[in-house]
């Protein structure tokens, strides 16, 4: 029998929040999860994504990641992924190969930088 809560929940949008660096996945007002990137040059290195204990299992994180990626290739950056989700998200789906750029010391760097 199915979930009617999850039956009634709101359709899952994904949306950038330029000003705080990260992808949001929402549940009508609700903030499900999130993935933080820095843009350095013509990359955006992903480095953080996090889902609520609560949405797991929802394939929330997938959505979102896609969703993240599509519109960064869209946009002429390539991606860098650092965070452990979004590499393992490529290695499953190759629709973003060609714009995938490998982990670098200066990749992690920035993203230490840009956290101190």
């Amino acid at each position: 029998m199915a979930d009617e809560h999850v039956a009634d929940a709101p359709a899952p949008a994904v949306l950038d929040a330029p000003a705080l660096h990260r992808y949001e996945i929402r549940l009508g007002t609700e903030l499900a999860g999130f993935t933080e990137y820095l843009d350095r040059d013509d990359q955006r290195i992903f480095f953080h994504t996090e889902i609520g204990e609560q949405y797991g299992g929802r394939g929330l994180a997938s959505r979102l990641i896609h969703d993240a990626l599509a519109e960064t290739v869209s946009g002429g950056k390539r991606i860098v992924p650092v965070c452990p989700f979004v590499a393992g998200y490529l290695e499953k789906h190759d629709d973003f190969a060609a714009a995938v750029d490998p982990v670098t010391r200066e990749a992690l760097q920035a993203v230490r930088d840009s956290q101190a």
